[in-house]
C-alpha cells in the first residue's frame, strides 16, 4: 500500500491530544523489551510482531470505533503500517500512524519513559559483531548436503573437524577441516539400503574417504557487503576448498550474526558443482548411457558453524 492509503497524525497533534482529555489509544507496537526501554507517555503495549497482535488490542480498545494511534520504531520501518492494515481489516475504523514513529516523537524534543538513559538509536536491524578469533565449536556446527537426480534426492549430514575464524569490523579470514568420514544420510535411515549408499559416498566413485579422510576450506578474502542487514547475507566470502586432494576455488554468500555465550553464527547455503573436485560419477557430462545412474552435477550444501571467542 501507498502512504498516502494510510492516515497519519504529525508528532505535534500528538502532543497536543495527549495534553487534552481524548479517549485516544496510543500503541507502541514493537517487542515489549522496546517498550521498557523507551515508549511515549501514555502509550500502551501490543506487539504487531506476535499472532496475538489483534487479540492483545481487543483488551485495550473500547471497541472498534476506538480513535487508535499506532506508532513503531522510524518512517521507513513498516511496523505501524502493517499494525494499521491488521486492524483495519479486524473492523476498526479510527486507526492513525504517527509520522516520523518513535524516532520523529525523539528527534522532536519530546520526552519518553522507559530505562533508557538516552534516545534510542539503534534500530536493531543490522548486525552487531563484536571482532576477535572465533574457535568453532563442533558439537553445535552443522553441513547438510542434498544430491539430487531425475527421480529425486539424497540428503544427509557431514560434521566440522575443526577450525578458527578471525572477524574485523568488516572482514573474515580462517580455515575449516571437514571429517569426510562422518558423511551421514537421513533420508534412508533404518532402510536396507542407507550402507549401500554410504560406502558408495565412501567410495572412489565419490569422496575416496579412506584416502582422503578431511577437506579443508580455507577463507582468501571475506569482505562485508554495504550496508548491511539482519535478515540478508551480510558478507561475500572467497576461498579455497581442497577435497578428494583437488584445490578448486569457491564463492559464496553468508550471514554472519552474534550468538550466545560470546558466539557468532555463520550461515550459508548455496550449491557447488561436484564436478570440479573430480566427483564424476553419474555426470552427462563425462559418460554416456548413464540410464538410472544419473546423479546431477550440483550438490546443495546448507552450512552453519558457531563460532566461540577465544
Amino acid at each position: 500500500m501507498k502512504r498516502t492509503d494510510y492516515q497519519w497524525i504529525s508528532v505535534t497533534e500528538l502532543e497536543q491530544q495527549l495534553e487534552s482529555t481524548s479517549d485516544m489509544l496510543l500503541i507502541h507496537t514493537l517487542p515489549d523489551e522496546h517498550f521498557q526501554q523507551a515508549h511515549i507517555p501514555k502509550a500502551v503495549h501490543a506487539c504487531v510482531y506476535e499472532v496475538t497482535f489483534l487479540d492483545q488490542v481487543a483488551e485495550l480498545a473500547a471497541g472498534t470505533a476506538q480513535d487508535i494511534v499506532v506508532y513503531g520504531s522510524r518512517e521507513t520501518s513498516w511496523d505501524a503500517r502493517t499494525a494499521a492494515d491488521k486492524l483495519t481489516a479486524a473492523g476498526y475504523r479510527n486507526v492513525r500512524i504517527l509520522e516520523g514513529g518513535l524516532a520523529g516523537w525523539v528527534s522532536a524534543g519530546l520526552p519518553t519513559v522507559g530505562s533508557a538513559t538516552a534516545p534510542v538509536t539503534d534500530f536493531g536491524n543490522a548486525p552487531s559483531l563484536t571482532a576477535g578469533t572465533y574457535r568453532v565449536d563442533v558439537a553445535e556446527s552443522t553441513i547438510e548436503w542434498t544430491g539430487r537426480n531425475s527421480n529425486g534426492k539424497h540428503f544427509g549430514t557431514i560434521t566440522l573437524a575443526g577450525g578458527q575464524a578471525t572477524l574485523t569490523p568488516d572482514s573474515i579470514s580462517g580455515s575449516f577441516e571437514i571429517d569426510m568420514t562422518s558423511i551421514r544420510n537421513t533420508d534412508l535411515s533404518g532402510d536396507e539400503l542407507y550402507p549401500v549408499l554410504i560406502a558408495h559416498l565412501e567410495s572412489d566413485d565419490f569422496f575416496l574417504s579412506r584416502v582422503f579422510p578431511k577437506a579443508v576450506f580455507s577463507i582468501t578474502s571475506g569482505t562485508q557487503i554495504p550496508s548491511p542487514t539482519l535478515t540478508m547475507p551480510n558478507f561475500v566470502i572467497r576461498g579455497d576448498l581442497e577435497l578428494r586432494g583437488i584445490q578448486a576455488d569457491l564463492e559464496f554468500m553468508a550471514s554472519v550474526a552474534p550468538v550466545e555465550n560470546n558466539g557468532i553464527a555463520v550461515e550459508s547455503h548455496f550449491d557447488i558443482d561436484r564436478t570440479r573436485w573430480g566427483l564424476r560419477y553419474g555426470s552427462s557430462r563425462f559418460f554416456d548411457h548413464l540410464g538410472k545412474h544419473v546423479v546431477f552435477d550440483l550438490i546443495s550444501i546448507d552450512l552453519r558453524i558457531i563460532g566461540r571467542r577465544e
